[in-house]
């Protein structure tokens, strides 16, 4: 059995998992997941053609329904969408993945007829990393995918910039901050401040400010660690903070963790 043999067998977290042992271990980079929704046959071909040809791994779906089943099977690295499709369109599709634990940090495009300003600024507002109307030149759709998927790394990379670091030493940091700040009381101060955190960002928070790295953290919440640098990410973005000592000071001066 060949080694894509092998990871085409694997779980979408498990792929996740050997993708990120992949990284470490200095090996290629592995094709960038695409999921394609459009209710449009043709277009749906040829993109999937010209995107193929340019090194990316493509699955296509006929509708928004089919693509969120599909979305939550693959965990892709970028979805293309549609906006008008039955069933389920592109904003149903968006709310989906947003409000999902595992997908709302994927960056999503949307291909649309619809390339009116007010319809632009909608898709923005709805969570779109990019509007790109149609008819469209397949090279830029190539540099926008690019353009989302080096961001997306960018924040990856940041969010895992600590995730080697020595335990003991980021258990101490974390020791005398929370030494530092009890000294106005013992007491957990009350939460100053109101941030949006999902479910899991506030278990991931919690877990950060226990001292865990990204694996353990991962195996904790039986996710993969890609997944957590993702939330992490997302917590570096929402509280204005660099690294995980700044994110677990600021937890603890606002009152965010025990």
């Amino acid at each position: 059995m060949t080694r894509s043999d092998s990871e085409s067998s694997l779980l979408p977290e498990e792929q996740e998992i050997a993708t990120a042992e992949d990284g470490d271990a200095g090996t290629t980079k592995p094709p960038v997941r695409l999921l394609l929704v459009d209710d449009e046959p043709g277009l749906r071909t040829a993109v999937k053609a010209y995107l193929e040809d340019e090194g990316f791994q493509v699955t296509t779906a006929n509708d928004g329904e089919e693509g969120w089943t599909l979305a939550q099977e693959m965990l892709p690295d970028v979805i293309l969408s549609d906006v008008m499709m039955p069933r389920c369109d592109g904003f149903a599709l968006l709310k989906r993945l947003r409000a999902d634990e595992r997908l709302g940090g994927t960056p999503v495009i949307f291909l649309t007829a619809k390339g009116m300003t007010a319809d632009r600024i909608a898709g923005f507002n709805a969570g779109a990393d990019d509007y790109i109307p149609k008819p469209f030149d397949p090279n830029e759709l190539v540099a926008r995918v690019h353009n989302v998927v080096r961001r997306q790394e960018r924040l990856l990379a940041e969010a895992a910039r600590f995730a080697d670091a020595d335990i003991s030493a980021m258990a101490k940091q974390i020791t005398e901050i929370r030494s530092m700040l009890g000294n106005g009381g013992s007491k957990k101060p009350a939460p100053d401040v109101k941030l949006d955190f999902t479910p899991r960002e506030a278990s991931v928070l919690q877990l950060v400010a226990e001292g865990m790295m990204n694996k353990e953290i991962a195996r904790r919440l039986e996710t993969s660690i890609r997944n957590v640098e993702k939330y992490v990410s997302r917590l570096f973005i929402k509280t204005g903070t660099a690294s995980r000592t700044e994110l677990v000071r600021y937890a603890l001066e606002h009152g965010l963790v025990e």
